[in-house]
This record gives structure tokens, sequence and C-alpha cells, in this order.
């Protein structure tokens, strides 16, 4: 992998500003929501040793406080500075800054000095003074341990400067806090209480509880972005109004956060809408989110797909072991509990158990716990987290974040990434690892909105009405309430400004009447005297509210306790544990467990060490996509759009210029647009939407619509139009929507004009449309019991103990029933759309699914723009998925927009394809015209017999004489007079064409051309289809079309003689049954076409045959006999010039000196003449060269032998290509090989006499110091015969002489010389390029597995990024080309010529026999078997391709599978000593099967 960081520079942490602002001052502004705003510039530049020179008149600490904060940190920040003098002068203070900054301290400090004012006055009473509000119970943990810091060092600063002692209190209360620890908060409360919103709300409720409240001056809200977009903030400001209420006077609030946008809409959220100026006022302390980053985005060597493979995932997981290697602390962030857990067990394999876990919800708390500790204390290396740490949890620091897949947020990017770098100082550090092909394309415009300093905006939850009816039961319960009054303290939390008094009434009606149900009255919690408007607790009413508190849906996990020690360690979902049993191993927490025991609601399990285990799942609603980064997206895809238009290398430069995006990357990105722009024309986007149509392999349809919108508006609008489907067509859809696509799986009756749908829903009745599509959803369900749970309808306690979740289930089903009766109805008896009723519950389910899950404004949007023209519709009919498609294919669950099961999905059918190159994404957007033509061929009659003949005009309505091919004609009349002279079958005749009719079609025909003369005579048979003229053209208009294939209107109509409006009627009537398509379906005619579905069908399988025939897949097998091909050796070739070329195939590869003459070239040349080489050495064009020095045992080793050692042919030309760096002098070189070496250094190239008389050695002393520097790399000649004369010592020469070629002494070995590095090196991406093509030379055909057996090339990563820019150019092909083997190919076109002929000659058999030392011995590599080590004398036999039998030093193995009674012949053909040329010659008398 490659990475390069992205830095995203923005204010210094020492630095305050206002975004947008190019003022080096700081900005406070402070907003009066009665309309006035004020802004105070204050200078910020400046600094002293005490800190910031002119501002530390605007806060006064007390001098121990400030000698305790600048002993510790030296001076404040800039957001520290700016937000203590608004918190001193008790004003509302919203506060916004980058993590890291300091911003907590900023909200605590302030009101710690307070206390230590007031404490050194008189001794601190025992009461509550600041609240602070985490949404996390951990971050609640993690402050309250951090807050001791300060507290005890504040302390000893007072009593070192002589002060008394100031023992300032802090306590937490969550769902953890025991019960002893509760007790001593009611005798003694602490000063600082730490809690979450569901305690808050307890502490509200009960009598204690808001005795220790009713004290407290300051509210302090961290991570407000968190809370302000559910319906847990909607629950806190309802909590903070009634905490207004019971204090004497409504305490200051302060917010925390550092992603926030809009700024004005979190203050107003922070202070909510009062009548009181001050009170509503806010201060806003705001330093912008930007801070320098490191950012950026990692690949892995494999391309990504629509759905990972394994091997990609290995890369990942090895990418992610380096990082982890590289830093102390790694925090990888995932999107879903299961692949938190996949992760972490992929890594634990890795880098060992305690050196990673997993970190998420459905882990118990001592589990996280001790994972955060450890993580901070520098023991684990890594940790596999869920939102569960996104916040501002103290885990030590963090060097490195990784994130990996988009998080379907820039906010929440920004967050996760600050998790690194967590203080003042620091830069937060972050890697993503794009998923997908789309996730890509997500994953840089998430990064180029952060460049742009873009963030999401929060949406806000408009007046919920569950969370509403508990809080209403929780305050009234506490104290009794005028309902008027009650009404304006909920109308001042922001989500409730706009709350009317008759929905409030209404909820009010359903507390105090409750529900009637099979089990009786529930639900009453209120008395209401409705005369004077008063509200008053039942008696259950404060019990129900405090036990079945907060908006957090219940998920019905099973929880999992081990044992013996009984100890609750971790949930799982209810789903898989009810399908595990007893013995199953699943892992939990990066640890496997043993199930035991299961039951209601609980697991009972034991450590399972060791033990392979499954990993769990949990299901939940995946979050959707934020309209920001939706919009980044479409504004990439539309970039990029362009930017194709100029070619592929302009948007290249652009993503590595302007985005500093690494090649593969860039080079990924541009090819999956530029293949999806080749298919459709343009890149979809919000200003163009495309709808794709396709046949599946059964011959179904489905409709993709191409909108990146987001998956909450894909949702609705998916969900909308599956009903108004299931409304035209009569057909329940499957459908599914993701963040840039929706999909509907259409059956054999849907048939519409394909731009059509685009128009199906209008802007003003999509939302009833909706509202009835998402009652038969399985969202409604789910959420109709989570608003009923929340809203206290269907408590999920009771008595004390949880309910279990059948229970809870049948109490929401029975309470829909009572008061939405519709719902649950038999849909038979219902005439019409199901009756809505105006409830509160059921409209806040309607809301919930229409604007949390979905986006009906958003829709309505889209919807308008299409009406309007804003948004241009472009369809598209395809024989195949456009490459864009893939991945709602491949959709998961959750973006299922029915309940049929994953397993019955009708997009399994569709058959898809990997790696899809822009030539062949072209290719997919249009029928095949020969396709065509073989369709109408089929589907016309050939009749044999008048029999066949009658079946055919039969099927066919009728046929004119002119259709008839005129070889043909001859033939048919004698079949039609033989149908003639039986009453069956007649001609009518007409002014301008003579039609072919039988008896069972003639009253329809007489029907419609009543003008047309009978000839002969005959009686027509009675046939419903001539009830009336409509009826009858539309039957024969079917006919028609099962015979003719695609045709127009006017080829349908003429022939009859009827007005092209009539045909037009019936082919309308045709469509809406799903029996006949209309489109563009031939590319040669410009009108519209029409086409009976099944042949329509056919033709797209036609079309696709071919396209895959072009670029299918050859076996193994195929793939060697095409390499055989593909190098000469099934018909070798001769000459000079073809030793050339053989030898540039060649170029580079290492093969044992021995073998080149002796096995290589003379099975690739026939006949073969040494001389040959001797030609090209001596001309000066070829060397030859050790390129690759030994190492380990062999570079100690004295004395190797010539033979063996390994060899490469480089043209001089390329010498700078391949070898690279001078070969070091290696250990124990003999005295005379020294000797030698030092002599040539000094005379440079020297012939052997010459070197004989400068050394004085022997004759044979020099051969051996020659051929020892040669077998170390060091030396070599302008010759090849003194190489020779080597490999063949002189007494073998004389024992074998044959030619003269093979006599020449070493002394004729030409001149010797050092072998240095080329002068003039080449260019790193000019020498990858260069070995990318020798390779593409080589094999035609390369992928990464093919290499094993090369040495010295660069990285498969740096040639894939040739091979993908060669393809780009349209100089190769890539796809997959031999099967078995995943990655991307790359292929010579003539290479795939070559391979489908290879294919097609397959009866030809052919016996090939190659050296191991071949570079084609691939056994064991591209065929199956064992590896033949490289030795000489070693042979293989292959029968088509396949090895079938080995000689390895005389030891024959022959394959089972062929007969005893060949064994024979193999042996001979392994060990006879013929020529090697002719080893590839077929024997007569073997007989191989």
């Amino acid at each position: 992998m490659v990475k390069r960081p992205w830095h995203d520079y923005g204010q210094d942490d020492q630095h305050c500003g206002h975004t947008g602002d190019s003022s080096p001052g700081g900005i406070v502004q402070c907003v009066d929501y009665a309309g006035n705003t004020r802004i105070e510039y204050r200078n910020l530049n400046t600094r002293s040793k005490q800190g910031y020179d002119g501002r530390m008149s605007l806060f006064q600490f007390h001098p121990a406080v400030m000698a305790w904060f600048n002993s510790h940190f030296g001076a404040p920040s800039a957001i520290q500075a700016q937000a203590w003098p608004a918190i001193q002068a008790g004003q509302n203070t919203l506060i916004s800054a980058p993590t890291g900054s300091g911003k907590t301290l900023a909200g605590f400090l302030a009101a710690i000095d307070q206390l230590v004012h007031e404490g050194l006055q008189v001794p601190l009473t025992n009461e509550t003074v600041v609240l602070y509000v985490s949404p996390l119970k951990a971050l609640s943990n993690d402050i309250h341990k951090n807050l001791a810091l300060p507290l005890n060092g504040i302390r000893d600063t007072l009593l070192e400067n002589g002060y008394p002692d100031v023992p300032v209190r802090a306590m937490v209360r969550t769902g953890d806090t025991t019960q002893s620890e509760r007790a001593l908060m009611k005798r003694a409360p602490p000063h600082i209480l730490v809690t979450t919103p569901e305690s808050l709300y307890i502490l509200l409720t009960s009598d204690s509880g808001r005795v220790m409240l009713k004290t407290v001056r300051s509210v302090i809200v961290d991570e407000i972005h968190a809370l302000a977009g559910n319906k847990r903030g909607a629950h806190l400001t309802l909590s903070l109004e009634r905490l207004d209420q019971l204090c004497a006077k409504p305490p200051v609030r302060i917010g925390i956060s550092a992603t926030q946008k809009p700024i004005e809409d979190m203050a107003l959220y922070l202070t909510g809408q009062h009548d009181d100026p001050v009170q509503r006022a806010c201060t806003i302390v705001d330093t912008g989110h930007v801070r320098r980053r490191d950012l950026a985005i990692e690949m892995t060597g494999s391309p990504l797909e629509a759905v990972m493979a394994n091997e990609a995932w290995d890369e990942i997981y090895r990418r992610l072991e380096q990082l982890i290697e590289q830093h102390r602390t790694t925090l990888i962030f995932v999107n879903t509990r299961r692949r938190a857990e996949r992760v972490a067990a992929a890594l634990a394999e890795k880098l060992g158990d305690e050196g990673v876990t997993s970190h998420h919800g459905s882990l118990a708390k001592e589990h996280r716990l001790d994972a955060e500790q450890r993580l901070k204390s520098g023991s684990l290396r890594a940790l596999v987290a869920t939102a569960s740490l996104e916040l501002g949890i103290d885990i030590g620091d963090v060097d490195l974040v990784c994130q990996m897949g988009s998080p379907r947020s820039i906010a929440t990017f920004l967050q996760r990434a600050g998790r690194s770098g967590h203080h003042l100082s620091g830069t937060p550090k972050a890697r993503l690892f794009p998923l997908s092909r789309d996730d890509l394309v997500e994953s840089v415009a998430m990064l180029d909105a952060i460049r742009r300093d873009e963030l999401d905006r929060i949406p806000v939850p408009e007046h919920p009405l569950d969370v509403l009816a508990q809080q209403i039961v929780a305050e009234v319960s506490a104290r009794e309430w005028d309902e008027k009054a009650l009404y304006r303290v909920v109308k001042c939390a922001r989500p409730y400004n706009n709350l009317e008094e008759k929905d409030f009434l209404d909820v009010v009606r359903m507390l105090a009447d409750g529900f009637h149900t099979r089990r009786g009255r529930r639900g009453a919690y209120l008395h209401r005297d409705a005369v004077n408007g008063v509200l008053r607790p039942r008696r259950n009413a404060r019990l129900t509210a405090i036990t079945n508190g907060g908006a957090i849906p219940d998920q019905f996990d099973y929880d999992v306790i081990l044992q013996p020690e009984g100890l609750f360690i971790g949930r799982l979902n209810e789903d898989f544990a009810f399908e595990s049993m007893p013995g199953d191993i699943f892992q939990l927490g990066n640890l496997s467990y043993r199930m035991l025991k299961i039951e209601q609601g609980r697991v009972f399990v034991e450590y399972a060490r060791g033990q392979s285990p499954t990993i769990p799942f949990w299901f939940g609603e995946a979050p959707g996509r934020t309209d920001e980064l939706s919009f980044a997206v479409s504004r990439l895809r539309e970039t990029i759009d362009e930017l194709l238009d100029g070619g592929q290398p302009t948007a290249l430069d652009y993503l590595e210029g302007e985005l500093r995006l690494d090649k593969f990357a860039s080079s990924q990105l541009v090819e999956y647009l530029a293949a999806t722009k080749a298919v459709f024309g343009l890149i979809p986007s919000q200003k163009n939407i495309v709808l794709e149509r396709f046949f599946d392999e059964t011959g179904d349809l489905h409709l993709v619509i191409h909108a990146p919108f987001g998956s909450r508006v894909n949702k609705a609008w998916g969900l909308a139009l599956r009903k108004r489907f299931c409304r035209r067509f009569n057909f329940e859809l499957q459908a599914a929507a993701n963040e840039d696509n929706l999909i509907l799986s259409l059956g054999s009756t849907h048939s519409f004009p394909l731009e059509e749908p685009a128009g199906y829903l209008k802007p003003d009745t999509v939302e009833g449309v909706l509202i009835q599509a998402l009652l038969d959803a399985p969202m409604f369900p789910t959420r109709w019991r989570w608003v009923s749970n929340i809203s206290l309808a269907v408590p999920r306690t009771r008595g004390g103990r949880k309910v279990p979740a059948p229970f809870q289930r049948n109490d929401a089903e029975d309470l829909v029933a009572q008061v939405f009766p519709d719902q649950l109805a038999c849909l038979e008896n219902i005439q019409g759309e199901r009756e809505v009723p105006d409830h509160p519950l059921v409209n806040q389910v309607l809301w919930d699914c229409q604007h949390e899950l979905m986006d009906i404004n958003g829709l309505k949007k889209v919807l308008e723009d299409i009406v309007e023209k804003r948004v241009g519709v472009i369809a598209k009919d395809l024989p195949g998925p456009s490459p864009m498609a893939y991945e709602i294919l491949n959709a998961r669950p959750y973006a299922f927009l029915d309940d049929t099961p994953a397993e019955e999905r009708r997009t399994l059918a569709v058959q898809q394809r990997r790696g899809m190159d822009r030539r062949s994404a072209a290719d997919m957007g249009s029928l095949n015209p020969d396709a065509i033509q073989q369709v109408i061929l089929e589907a016309w009659p050939q009749p044999r017999s008048p029999d066949e003949l009658h079946d055919a005009l039969l099927i066919a309505g009728f046929i004119t004489e002119g259709e008839i091919a005129s070889p043909d004609l001859g033939r048919w009349r004698k079949y039609l007079a033989e149908l003639q002279r039986q009453q069956r079958a007649t001609r009518l005749l007409s002014s301008n064409e003579v039609l072919w009719v039988t008896a069972e079609r003639l009253q329809a025909m007489q029907l419609i051309c009543p003008d047309t003369e009978m000839s002969p005579v005959i009686d027509p048979l009675s046939a419903e289809e001539a009830g009336s003229f409509e009826q009858a053209v539309t039957e024969i208009m079917r006919s028609r079309l099962e015979s003719l294939g695609p045709v127009t209107v006017d080829q349908l109509a003429k022939p009859l003689g009827l007005p092209a409006s009539e045909v037009q009627r019936a082919l309308n009537l045709l469509e809406q049954e799903g029996f006949v398509i209309q489109g563009h379906f031939d590319p040669c005619r410009p009108e519209v076409q029409w086409c009976e579905r099944g042949l329509l069908a056919r033709i797209h399988r036609y079309t696709l045959r071919q396209l895959r025939s072009e670029i299918e897949p050859v076996s193994p097998a195929d793939f060697m006999r095409f390499l055989f091909d593909w190098q000469g050796l099934d018909e070798p070739s001769e000459g000079i010039a073809a030793l050339e070329r053989v030898l540039l195939q060649l170029e580079g590869v290492s093969l044992p000196a021995g073998s080149w003459e002796k096995d290589i070239l003379p099975v690739r040349l026939q006949p073969y003449y040494s001389t040959g080489l001797d030609e090209l050495c001596s001309s000066g064009k070829l060397t030859w060269l050790r390129l690759h020095p030994p190492g380990g045992k062999d570079k100690k080793r004295k004395n190797p032998a010539i033979t063996s050692t390994p060899l490469a042919f480089i043209f001089r030309t390329h010498l700078s290509v391949w070898y690279r760096a001078e070969t070091t002098m290696p250990e124990g070189l003999s005295s005379a090989a020294v000797e030698v070496l030092d002599i040539l250094k000094q005379w440079g190239a020297s012939f052997f006499g010459d070197l004989q008389q400068q050394t004085g050695l022997l004759k044979t002393q020099l051969e051996n110091a020659l051929g020892e520097l040669v077998a170390w790399g060091l030396v070599n000649s302008d010759q090849y015969q003194g190489l020779r004369a080597m490999i063949s010592p002189q007494k073998s020469r004389q024992r074998r002489r044959r030619s003269p070629a093979l006599q020449a002494p070493l002394a004729a070995g030409g001149r010797w010389s050092v072998i240095r590095t080329p002068v003039q090196q080449e260019d790193e991406q000019q020498r990858v390029e260069y070995v990318a093509r020798t390779l593409l030379t080589r094999y035609g055909v390369v992928f990464r597995k093919l290499l094993d057996r090369e040495n010295g090339l660069p990285t498969w990563r740096d040639l894939l990024y040739v091979f993908r820019r060669l393809e780009a150019r349209g100089e190769i092909r890539g796809g997959r080309f031999v099967l078995g083997f995943a990655g991307e190919h790359f292929a010579l076109p003539e290479a795939v010529n070559l391979m489908r002929e290879v294919r097609r000659k397959r009866d030809v058999e052919q016996l090939i026999t190659i050296s191991s030392a071949d570079p084609l011995n691939l056994t064991g590599i591209i065929t199956p078997g064992k590896r033949i080590t490289a030795q000489p004398g070693h042979r293989i036999l292959y029968r088509d391709g396949k090895p079938i039998a080995t000689n390895q030093g005389g030891e024959i193995t022959i394959d089972d599978a062929i007969p005893g009674s060949e064994h024979w012949q193999i042996r001979k053909l392994l060990t006879r000593k013929q020529h090697p040329a002719n080893y590839h010659k077929p024997h007569r008398g073997l007989a191989l099967s």
C-alpha cells in the first residue's frame, strides 16, 4: 500500500478565530434570540509568560487556581481564554473547538474557581452546584477521573500557599453506580455531579434526586452534537426545562462540542426559547472545527469490488499490522459490531490475543473499561471499536486512527480522527480504508469536503410525542401541574418550540384515558381535571416512569453469562441466540465461548480457548449518509464527469494534484467512473439521475435508479415506488435502497417505457403513498414497539423485572390493534387505502419513519426538481448490470425495503462481471445486432409439413407472402394448398398485401380487415378474441409480436392497413400486461421499437453470451496450451530474427546457464544453431550476465558450479532497466579470482591471452578463476563461446564433438570485463513500464500469481499501475482471462484472440515436453500439483496443457489417470535422447485419450 498524507491546514490550536474570518482575532458572538445580535472582537494575538496579554483582565481566577493551571498547561488555549469570561459572567455559553483543545476544562475550571472562592469564605455545604451531562456512561466515568487532577492539584496548591483546605467533591451517577454510592450521595450530595441524560431524568423524577438537584447553578452538556440530532437530545432538553422549574434560579447552561453546524441553531438548542432575554441569550465561543490534520486514504494491492474478496481483506489486515507496528497505539474504527469482532479476530492471529481486542456496546462494562485502560497504558497495541469510542473518552495518547469504510458522516470521521493527537499541540492522524468502489468515491468526496471546511448539519427532531409523554408522566408524578403552564414549559425546549397545543393535549388525554386492550385498561398514568386544567399522578406513574425511562430503544439482545462465575460479559442478538444451540462456539470481545444453555433472554457460556469460533451478528439500521456528504459525492462525480471529456489523464491529474490522492486510488476511481460513463454517457449525480433496466439469468427484469441522494431519500423513493408498482401491476416487488441507488426487482407482468417510473410519483401526493407503503414495511412494527416503549404505553420493566421480548411484542401488537385497527386487519375487508388514525403514537411512528429513518422532505425536493426539469432523467436498457449497479445488487439486509430474506432475493439471479474496463462497459450500452438477427430468425417459423405451417399461422396471427423468403415460397405454397383443401386456412387479398390466415384466426382478421377478399372461401371458427374490434387488434398484435422480434408501430400497422393510433392503443394494453416492452433496441434504428418480453430477454441473453465469450476465462490447461503456442513451443521458428524475438521475449529471465542451449532455445527454434547466439553477442546487441547476486548459503560457497549459475540475456540498450546495482565482493573469493578481478578493473576489457600474460596463471587456473567470477556475477564477456566452453568442459567436448561451434576453446571467448552499473539509469517509472511490457510480451496475459517464479521484478502494485494506464490508453485489455486466479488480469489484444483459437481447438491433441528449468514450468502455480524445482535434466510431459508425467533425476512419475498400457511410451518420451526441438511432435502408437 502507498499512502499520501492529506494535510488540512486550519487555525493553530493556540490561536483563536472564527470559521470564515480572516482576521487573527477571535470572535465572541452573543446572540439574543429575541432578535438582537452582538459581536465582540477581542485581540488574542500577543502572548506573555503569564498567558495572553490583555486577556487576563477578561477573567479572574483565584491565584491558587491560576498557579495550578500555569504549572500544568503554561497558558490558556484560545478556547479557554474566550470561554472563561462568559462563564464567569453567568452567561449561557456554547463552546465549539477542535478535539484536544482543552474545551472540557474550559467548561469546568470557571465553576471550580467559583467553588474555591466560596469555600475560602465559608465552608462549602453539601450541595450539588455543578451538573455535568455526558451522552456516554464511559465518558462520564472518564470525566470524573480527570476531575481528580484539577481538584486535588488545586487543594495542594491552596495548602502550599497557606490557604485553608477547600474539599470540592465530585461523584458519578449513572446506571452502573452502586447502591452504596447512591446512598452516600443522598447523605452528602457532591458539589459536582457527573451523569448521563437518562440518570438525570431519574434524579429529576425521584424525591431524593430532586432534593439534590434543586441547588444546581450551572449545567455542562458535553458532546452536544451526539445528542442534538436524536430523541435522547429531545429527552435531555425536557429534563433541562424541568431542572429550571426545580431550581430557584435557572442554572447557567454550558454546551461543549467539537463539531457543530449550524452553530446558531446549536446555541438555541442549548438554551431553549424563553421569555426571559437573559435566559435565552447565549454566548457562542467558536474557534472553528478546522485544525492541521494528517488524513489519507489507504488502498490494497487488489482492486476494489462491490463485495470485498478474501484476498483484499488479507491485504487490509497485513497493512493494518504494518501500521500498528509503526505506531505505539492504534485505534481502529468500524461501522458494525460484527465487523469489530471479525477485524479483532484477524488481527489477533497476527499480533496475539494480548495485543488487540474489540470494544463495542454489546460487551460488558468491565471488558470495555479494561480495554480502555490497557490502551491508555500502552499494553494494548490496537483496539477495534465502533461508535462507542468516538466521543471524548480519555484513552491516552493514540498515535493513529484507522477507519474501515466510510462512516457516512463528515463530522463522525472528524470526531474519530480527533481521537489521535488529542492534545493541544497534537496533529490528528487518520487513515481511511475504502471497502468498495462506491466507498472509495465517498471517501475521496469526504476528504474533499474536509479540505473545503464543510461540515454536516445536525437535524433536530420536531417535538417527538413519545418522549413528551414519558416526560409528562415523570414531571407530573413529582408534583401537581396546571396543564397550560406545563405546555409553556415544554415549548421552551428547542425540539418543542413548534409544538401545537392540540398535539400536547392529545398526549395528555392519551395518558389520562389509557388504552383498553384484552388485558384490560393500561397506559393511564394521570388524573386529569379537565374543568380546572390540573394534572395529578396516578399511583403507578412514578415507579413506571423511573423504571422505564430513557429514549434508547430496546433491541431485545440476550445477556451472555459466563459460568461458573456467573459474570455478565456481553450481549448477543436475539436472532443469533435463537438460531444457536448448546455446544456452539462464538466470539465476543476477541475471546471464544461455548454455549452451555440458552433460555429466554440469557445465554450461559464457558471459555473455549483455542477453538475456532463463529462471528455473531447484530441487526440494526445502518446510519444513512448525511445530506452534506451526499452533495460532496455528487459534486465529485460531476467534476470527474467533466474532466473525463478531456480523457482519463486529465481526471487523474486532478485527483493526484488537486485532491492529493495516490496514483493507485486515483486510477481505480477514474476507471470505475469512466466505465460508468461509457455505459450511460454520463456519471449519475444529483443533477442527472439514470434509470437502468436489464434482464437476469431467468429472464426477469430489474430496474435500478442511480441517484446519489443518500439512503434516507432513496429508501423513501424505493418504498413509494414499490407501492406505486404494486397498485399498477398488482404485484409485490422486492426492493432495496442504499446511498447511491435503489433497485426494484420486477416480475413478468411489468412492462413500461423506461423513462416512465421517474414520473410515477408526484411531490404533492408522494407522502400519502409513502405512508401506505411503510405500513407494510418491516420498519413499522419495530418503530411502533420503540415508540410504545418510550411513551410508557408498553413498559419494558414491570414489578422490577424486565418484560420478556415476546410479551412486549404481544403487548405492542395488542396496542396497535386498539388504536390502529386497519394495520392488523384482514386486507380482504379493507376497501381502498388503510385509514390512518390521528393518534399521537401513530403520528410519531409515521414521523420517525418518514423523517428519521427516511427523508420525505428530501424526496419531495427531488421529485419537484424532476418535474421542473432541474434534474435530468436518462434511461438505459442494458443486456446486463452496469458497474455502478453491482453494489445495490449485493445489498445487505438493512437495505431491503421488504421482508423477503436474503437467500430468496431475485437479485441473486443476476450474473455479475468483475473488473469491467471502459471498452467492455461501452459494449454493455447496446444490444448486439447479430443477437437481434439471430432471435428474429429463431422466432420466424420454419414449417416442414402442412400441420407445422398451420401452427405457425395460428401463433403468428397471420403471415404475408412478402415475409416469406423466396427460396421457401414454393414449399410454403404447397403446404398452404393442402391446408386450403382441408378448409383450415385461406388467403385474404387486400390492395397491397396477401395475408395467409387460419380458420381459427379468420373471424378476428375479418373484423380488422373487412374489405379484403377471401380465396378460397372457408368458414371461420368462432373465437373469443373477435368479441370487439379493439380486442381483435390487441390479440392479433400479441401474436405478431411473438414471431417478429423488435418492430415499429408502422411495421405492425402496414399489413393490416390500420392507422398507427389503433396499433399504439393495442400495444399500450399489452405493455400494461407486461407482455411487450418498448425501447431503442436496434442501434441502427432511431425509432421506438416494440418487442415481446421473452424474445427481448433472449436478445439480451445472446448479447451477454457474446460479450462473455469474448472475455470468458479459459481453464488453466487451456492457458498452458496458449503459453506453449505463444512462446513457440508448438510451432518452433528458425533463423537469426526468430532467435532475437525469442530472446526479447525471455529478456530478464534468469535460468541455469547450462539449460539455455540445451533445453530452452532448442525447443523454441528448429533447427537451433549456436552461431546465431554468437552472432548477436559479437555484434554488440546482446550480453549475458548474472542479474541477481547469490545470497544465503550460496554467498559463502566456494567455486560455485557454472552449469547451475542463473544467467540472463539482456539486450545492451535495455541493460539499465534490468541491472540496477553492482555486486559486492563475496566472501571466500579465491586468490586467483581476486587477482583476475583486479587486473580487469585496472586494465579494462581483456582477452583470455592478455589475462594469462598479466596474471601469470596457468590456463586451467585462469579458466577456473573466470568461471568463479562469472558465477558470482562479477564479470562477463562480449562473446558467448567462452561461457559455452565453461559449461561444456574440454573432456566432454572431446567426447561428443559434433560441430565447429561447440569446439571453440575458452581462449576464443572474446574480451572479459567487469560488469558495471550503466552510467545512465532509467527513470523508475519508465523502467517499470518497460518491465511490464516485457512481461506482456513473454506471457501475453499477466496476473499476479503467474509471476511467482520471476525474480527482481518491481512490486505488483507498481506493475498494476502501469497495466491500468496501458489499459486506459487502449493498448491492452483488462478483465479475468484465466479461471481460478483472483485479482486483475491484463492481456495483449492478440493474446486474447489466440486464447480464443486455442480454446476452439480442444479436439486437437497436444503433447509437449519441457525442462523443469523452462520458464513455462508453472506446475503448482498455474496447473495443480507440487512445484518441480528448476534443474537441468528434469523433464515434464504435458498433454493438452495438463502435466501427466515427470522425470526427476531418472525417477519417472506418471499420473494415476493414465492407463498402464501407455506408460512405456511416456517413459520413452521422457528418457530418449532425441533433439529437444522434436519433443513437441506427437508420436505414432501413443493414443492418449
